[in-house]
């Protein structure tokens, strides 16, 4: 072993030891500075609840309530002690400095005052002049005991900061030290050993270290000269038909892995990628994109890809059928080829990005067109017929995974829309008919009261009619939703029917405004949307006072639902939790479900807004 090497072991060694005393050290520091922050923001309440006890000695100073006023001495006394020596328990304990420590002080001796005032019967202790100045020692205290705790938070990030950057960079050294001295001669000898096994007998390996792994090379090439000289007469004889089982042999494994795929994955996003990365390796593509197209085959949105360059991605997520070579698949199950020409097409993005020549691939499934696999090369491409055997297979094999999805996704959604149905049939069979004969027994019992009612009588009867109405608005609007369908690739629809009954029920003007082209979503995705734009519906039905709802609704580059209202507004952050906020709460759950991005914005002046996007 010589020096080099030993040295580079020592190092790694050092650099391993460093890394645990610094972790070591920053797992001390941070739990130090944590408590120390605990301790100050558990000292910030104490001392706010002084400021709380002092109004309230003032609110007492008229009542002559003497246990009151004594429990409320007693309290500001321990919170003052609490503060003065700390509570370790809790933790509790103020960062002391020498401006608090006087701000303290000042607030021990005005405290004494005001205890020996209140003990004399002077009332001038507890009058608004005082009791703001000594409030506003409190304050003077707590700002001074914030700074210290902010002061403590800087250091504490900075020292992550630091921590971090020391080991991403000791992390980065030991990598690159690992890999030149050990990996990347293992790696070497590695594939020497897979070009041997394929029958590449000339194969040698290039190792320039003074070492063990320098020696096994010298050995391993020594052992390959041997075996080429032995069988060189042999390998010329068979080296056509080992080639060309091999590449068979590849094929049939790649194909099996594909088919193993495809018939395990439940998620069209996932299946389309995890498909594309391995055809671009069975096809030795330079790129690989998946189309899926509408009902129609009008249009087609890129699913997915594989190395696909930023241009296509950006500028072709939905072609138009018969504006491109992509997209030209009309239902016949040919497999067309384009050599593109750069003279004469050089303005087409596939033609920009490098690309000679473009095999389209239909999707079918029983003579059902359900999207296209684009192939880019290049160079100059021709396939022969095993070729196109093969891809052909593999996109019969997509169609039948993207089929069974789709079949699986409508299947939840009737499930889903059937048992609603049963809901929507036994709230109108129970309650909703219950609620009915209230209201007219309610009316009836109006018209029956004998005057002259008591005021009460009449506010409690007024009440009982409006909650009547308001929970049979409740359930004819739950009923109306429960029938609402989702089950076509577009969600337009349901949209325009749910704003028609919302508009008829409420008599709120609606407008819908649609704009670009994204893919079709998933009936479960579709349904959780529905649920979320009801309920913020209903909100606005109930709460806002408005008198038109705006929805618009963005298709690309990602989706985006918004509703938005004219209405009285309110404040999100300060308003009491009442049954709007559950509305809310039950949104952001259903958001959470699938992923999306839900924002609330609305203001006491007037004007809602709420967004939905769904991640991209």
């Amino acid at each position: 072993m010589n020096n080099t090497e030993f040295t580079l072991k020592n190092k790694l060694m050092i650099i391993g030891t460093a890394l645990l005393v610094m972790a070591m050290i920053s797992i001390s520091f941070t739990l130090w500075v944590t408590w120390k922050l605990e301790g100050g923001a558990a000292a910030i309440n104490e001392a706010g609840r002084m400021r709380m006890q002092t109004y309230q000695l003032a609110l007492l100073a008229g009542t002559k309530d003497n246990i009151a006023t004594s429990k409320l001495l007693t309290q500001f006394d321990n919170s003052i002690s609490i503060l003065k020596i700390g509570d370790p328990s809790r933790p509790l304990f103020v960062p002391w400095n020498n401006l608090n420590r006087q701000y303290f002080l000042n607030i021990q001796n005005q405290w004494e005052d005001v205890k020996q005032g209140i003990s004399r019967g002077k009332a001038s202790v507890l009058s608004i002049s005082n009791i703001n100045l000594f409030v506003g020692q409190i304050d003077q205290f707590v700002g001074s005991i914030e700074l210290e705790v902010d002061y403590w938070t800087g250091m504490l990030h900075l020292f992550q900061f630091a921590m971090l950057a020391i080991s991403l960079i000791a992390t980065l050294v030991i990598m690159y030290v690992g890999y030149s001295v050990i990996l990347d001669p293992v790696e070497k000898l590695r594939l020497g050993f897979e070009s041997v096994k394929s029958g590449m007998l000339n194969t040698r390996v290039q190792i320039d270290a003074k070492d063990e792994f320098g020696d096994l090379a010298i050995g391993f090439n020594a052992m390959t000269e041997n075996l080429n000289d032995l069988y060189s007469g042999l390998e010329a004889k068979v080296k056509e038909k080992t080639l060309h089982l091999q590449e068979r042999q590849n094929r049939l494994q790649a194909l099996y892995d594909l088919s193993s795929f495809v018939s395990t994955e439940g998620n069209l996003e996932k299946l389309a990628k995890g498909f594309s990365e391995r055809i671009l390796i069975l096809c030795k593509a330079s790129a690989i994109a998946i189309r899926w197209t509408d009902e129609a085959n009008r249009r087609y949105f890129l699913l997915s890809g594989a190395d696909l360059p930023a241009s296509i991605i950006d500028e072709e997520q939905c072609l138009i059928s018969g504006n491109c070579y992509c997209g030209q698949s009309t239902g016949n199950s040919e497999i067309q080829i384009v050599t593109f020409n750069p003279i004469e097409e050089g303005e087409r993005h596939c033609v920009k990005a490098g690309y000679k020549t473009l095999v389209t691939i239909p999707i079918l499934f029983q003579k059902s067109l359900l999207g296209e696999i684009d192939v880019f090369y290049a160079h100059e491409y021709v396939i022969d017929t095993e070729q196109k055997a093969l891809m052909e297979t593999l996109a019969h094999h997509l169609a039948g995974a993207m089929e069974a999805l789709r079949i699986k996704a409508l299947e939840k959604e009737a499930a889903i829309s059937e048992e609603r149905s049963l809901l929507a049939r036994e709230l109108h069979d129970s309650i909703a008919q219950s609620l009915a004969f209230l209201k007219i027994q309610v009316g009836m019992l109006r018209d029956e009261i004998i005057e002259p009612a008591t005021n009460k009588a009449k506010t409690i009867l007024g009440e009982l009619d409006e909650g009547l109405r308001e929970s049979y608005s409740d359930v004819r609007e739950l009923l109306l939703h429960f029938r609402t369908r989702t089950n076509s690739e577009n969600i337009e629809p349901a949209i325009k029917t749910t704003l028609q009954k919302f508009e008829h029920q409420s008599g709120i003007k609606t407008e819908l405004f649609i704009s670009g082209q994204g893919l079709p979503l998933r009936p479960d995705i579709q349904i959780q949307i529905m649920h979320i734009l009801q309920e913020a519906l209903s909100n606005v039905r109930k709460h806002s006072r408005a008198t038109i709802v705006k929805v618009e609704v963005q298709e690309s580059p990602q989706w985006v639902f918004k509703v938005i209202d004219d209405g009285m507004g309110f404040s999100v952050a300060s308003d009491p939790v009442d049954s709007t906020h559950v509305g809310m709460s039950i949104m952001r759950e259903r958001a959470n479900k699938i992923g999306a991005q839900l924002d609330i914005t609305s203001h006491s002046l007037g004007g809602t807004s709420i967004s939905l996007a769904l991640p991209t």
